[in-house]
């Protein structure tokens, strides 16, 4: 995806001040004072009512004042665009009323609503510091797909900005939501339109919009924005730091996360916990656990006790690169803090127990749970039921999922992935195949490791047969065979006289561009020398 807009930031990853002691801010929300280099707000009058509309108009206002709402509703067919811009703009120093009035117009005559009025109760609202009303609506103006709101709407807001004599915060509303809603390119053409007018949104908003980006894996944009906040003059607080410690860690930039986080005393900040667990966890991420260890150890010595996150992280990290005796002795230390664990504390003790094959460890750990009464989730279950897979323990994995829909809980893609790899340990193709099935049933699609796994099991049980159709199910769900496993099944084809049938199969792959890098093809047929080597 391409932010287009944020061509015009300076560079993506330019040099950042490190002090904000002589900036002040190009434009104050709370002051509504704007920079003088900034292009005028634009005007636009609309036409006084006269004869009928102006009747219309006073009649309905004089209506509204007294709750009179059966002769509104009788009034309801003559409502034009005209007649409710002009209701609005009269009824907008009491906004209970006029956003009364817009509604009452959507429900019974909606067509009389346009951009423009829609703009006008965005003014009244948010002037009046109506935050959850006005983004109510915009959200159902950009989510609109019947009308093309969203790319007019801030111009819309302009020209009708000074008619309202509205406040700034309309337009930091409006990139407030679109950061919100994940739509990027608006946001971000916002924050440089409002930039041209003097307007500046809040660090709330740029906030929301760091987080947003980084929800969609966006960290690089958000450094840039980051970096755009800082030329603007936008004061960031502690959480913009935090969010920026956490878009440098997860682009695996260390060095970078640990020079903001240096910063943060500089800039009138101290760091938090969630300064340190997120730094922390960049060093989990990277395996660089004696760091992480060292960082907590900081944190604790700086008057930051650890929080549950914090040893979750660290358990975390540890498991995954399988010293669970360390990951456990922190386990311990958690408790012995007085830090109650949580499921998602257990959930990744037990994984990892189960990925080192120790069953008896995690169904402990699952009593443990149960003791303690901390609820059990389908993740946990998925780890015991992958521990008991892999150690060839199928029927006991079975009465695991028989008691899942017991507790309310639903088997998702992991559940079916854990039993196909269970069968696929006892070579059991044939029946791995129908719990794929059974997964494709439950609208899940298997990940390329199942896939792998399954036709590595067909080829090893020589049911060449059955790995031909799970390719073509692989076919059909556009996902490439391992090289070797290819191989393996052209040579079985091959011994069994069914050189066509897998020479088809590799033109389809090929022609879908799915066959496997480096996969030889004169090779996977025995046209070489010694057919020997050839499917050694």
């Amino acid at each position: 995806m391409r932010f287009l807009p944020f061509r015009r930031f300076s560079t993506l990853l330019g040099s950042v001040p490190r002090t904000y002691a002589s900036i002040s801010p190009k434009f104050d929300l709370s002051l509504g004072k704007r920079n003088r280099d900034s292009i005028p707000i634009p005007h636009r009058s609309i036409p006084e009512p006269r004869g009928p509309d102006l009747d219309f108009v006073n009649v309905v206002h004089s209506h509204l004042i007294h709750s009179d709402w059966s002769k509104l509703d009788c009034l309801s067919m003559g409502l034009t665009a005209f007649r409710v811009k002009h209701i609005l703009l009269k009824t907008q120093k009491d906004y209970v009323l006029s956003l009364e009035f817009f509604n009452w117009v959507a429900t019974q005559n909606p067509s009389s609503h346009t951009l423009e009025t829609h703009c006008i109760i965005l003014h009244i609202l948010t002037k009046r510091r109506k935050f959850k009303s006005a983004e109510s609506i915009l959200r159902s103006i950009i989510e609109s797909c019947s009308i093309d709101f969203p790319s007019k709407l801030f111009e819309s807001l302009l020209y009708s900005y000074r008619l309202c004599d509205s406040s700034p915060h309309v337009f930091d509303l409006l990139f407030k939501t679109f950061a919100h809603l994940k739509k990027f390119r608006n946001a971000s053409d916002t924050f440089c339109r409002m930039k041209d007018y003097g307007f500046l949104p809040t660090v709330e908003s740029c906030n929301a919009y760091l987080s947003s980006l980084l929800n969609f894996s966006r960290g690089d944009i958000a450094l840039a924005f980051y970096r755009e906040m800082r030329r603007s003059r936008i004061y960031p607080n502690s959480y913009t730091l935090n969010l920026v410690i956490c878009a440098c860690c997860k682009l695996g930039r260390l060095d970078k996360a640990n020079v903001v986080f240096e910063e943060m005393g500089t800039m009138g900040f101290s760091p938090n916990v969630a300064s340190y667990n997120t730094l922390i966890a960049g060093y989990c991420n990277k395996g660089l656990l004696s760091s992480a260890m060292k960082l907590r150890s900081v944190m604790e010595k700086n008057g930051v006790p650890p929080d549950v996150v914090t040893f979750n992280t660290l358990v975390n990290g540890f498991c995954k690169v399988g010293k669970l005796q360390e990951a456990s002795k922190l386990f311990g230390e958690m408790k012995g803090m007085s830090l109650s664990p949580t499921t998602v504390t257990y959930n990744i003790l037990i994984n990892g127990y189960s990925k080192a094959g120790n069953c008896e460890m995690g169904n402990r750990l699952f009593e443990e749970m149960s003791r303690f009464q901390v609820k059990a989730d389908i993740l946990t279950y998925n780890a015991l039921i992958l521990g008991l897979c892999k150690e060839g323990k199928t029927k006991k994995a079975a009465y695991l999922v028989r008691e899942l829909d017991e507790k309310g809980l639903v088997p998702n893609a992991s559940t079916f992935s854990a039993l196909i790899y269970g069968q696929c340990v006892q070579k059991q193709s044939e029946r791995a195949f129908q719990i794929y099935k059974s997964m494709i049933k439950s609208s899940f699609t298997p990940c390329d490791q199942t896939f792998r796994m399954l036709l590595s099991t067909f080829c090893e049980n020589e049911d060449y047969d059955g790995a031909v159709q799970l390719l073509e199910e692989m076919l059909n769900r556009h996902k490439a065979p391992d090289v070797n496993n290819l191989y393996e099944l052209c040579a079985g084809l091959g011994q069994c006289g069914k050189v066509k049938t897998a020479m088809m199969l590799c033109s389809e792959l090929e022609a879908q561009r799915l066959l496997p890098e480096g996969f030889d093809k004169l090779k996977a047929f025995g046209l070489l020398p010694d057919n020997k080597d050839a499917f050694g």
